[in-house]
């Protein structure tokens, strides 16, 4: 049975990572791995392939970047003829970038199954491109994977049949509990002059985070408070970065002494950074995962979370954009243990095994 495995961006290498390795205990499955491109410098994208160990992909389609619109008809005219040559029994696609979607509609309008994992995260907040990625993934997906017990409700109340519908954890928690001993030999720590557990990390990257001046502002008003207690990491996104660059707020940046930017990192150094912290603010909703299975606390600077999990059994708090609420919730942070929360059911390392059995099952 073959089945085409779809990659595009950073963190869809994270959840492909196990699959793939998963694959290797079921002859019954020929995996194709191919890669859009959608990510594609060395730090975003080759990096990710050698620390996870992940096979190179046998096609590569060399996207590159585009708005929304362009980089989604990119993939799927480049996708199509790769699907026609390879005739593949189904294609799996994980996450919720435009890769995900792109490749499920040339799928499904060709007549091969679709498989989506990390089905039915729902944010509630339709002007995030992902949340439209990951409704239209669904609706058109043929066996769905949930990490947590909301995803399984969101698609019930969207009319999914239950029989499609698996919960099986989180493949991105599979790769971190894998590489967790390993990330404890980077050196980054010592790089950066940090002790364990007496500085933040922190990540932004969202269009109404980065894209607006005034909210972006607002943010940089709060970390000028955190930063003067507190060292805070950096490692900027190439859009956060062409933002400041282009905005009247890369002063502010310059003038925090303690607010440290550096080169979007490799993954064991960020798991690293992360596991040691005493705190991490961010917009990304993997790491609001990560965070949570490192005990680490997590402030999100969004209004929602896809990901609702980890604020219920986890360390991660909702806190949006407006430093009057980032401050008190830092604080209170600041006043508590340095690892807080519980492991959501099933996050054990073994999400991949459970789909892959499911598979061979179902198709």
């Amino acid at each position: 049975m073959k089945i085409i495995n779809v990659v595009g961006a950073r963190p869809n290498f994270m959840k492909i990572a196990p699959l793939m390795a998963a694959y290797k205990n079921a002859p019954a499955i020929q995996p194709v791995l191919v890669h859009t491109g959608q990510h594609y410098d060395e730090r975003m994208s080759d990096l990710f392939f050698r620390q996870l160990g992940i096979p190179q992909p046998q096609v590569n389609l060399g996207v590159g970047s585009g708005s929304h619109a362009a980089q989604t008809a990119q993939i799927m005219t480049a996708f199509e003829p790769i699907l026609l040559e390879q005739k593949p029994q189904a294609v799996l696609v994980v996450g919720d970038v435009n890769s995900t979607i792109a490749c499920g509609l040339v799928a499904v309008k060709l007549g091969v199954k679709l498989v989506h994992v990390e089905a039915g995260l729902r944010s509630g907040d339709r002007t995030m491109p992902e949340e439209i990625n990951r409704l239209l993934t669904d609706a058109i997906s043929d066996l769905l994977f949930c990490t947590e017990p909301a995803g399984v409700e969101n698609l019930a109340r969207e009319g999914v049949p239950a029989e499609k519908v698996f919960l099986v954890g989180n493949v991105m928690i599979d790769t971190l509990l894998k590489n967790r001993q390993q990330a404890e030999d980077s050196p980054i720590l010592e790089q950066l002059s940090l002790q364990s557990e007496r500085y933040a990390v922190l990540t932004l990257h969202r269009p109404a985070n980065v894209d607006d001046p005034a909210v972006f502002g607002g943010l940089l008003s709060a970390l000028e408070a955190i930063q003067k207690d507190l060292p805070i990491v950096f490692p900027i996104h190439p859009r956060t970065m062409r933002n400041l660059s282009a905005s009247n707020l890369a002063g502010r940046i310059e003038k925090m002494s303690n607010l440290r930017l550096i080169e979007p990192a490799g993954y064991l150094d960020f798991l690293k950074l992360m596991a040691h912290a005493r705190l991490v603010l961010t917009d990304s909703g993997g790491i609001q995962e990560e965070t949570t299975i490192l005990r680490v606390p997590c402030l999100t600077l969004r209004e929602n979370t896809e990901r609702p999990i980890t604020a219920q059994f986890g360390s991660n708090r909702i806190v949006g954009a407006d430093p009057e609420n980032i401050l008190p919730a830092y604080r209170q942070v600041m006043s508590g243990p340095p690892r807080t929360g519980q492991i959501p059911p099933l996050w054990d390392g073994h999400a991949a095994q459970r789909i892959v059995k499911i598979l061979l099952e179902k198709l």
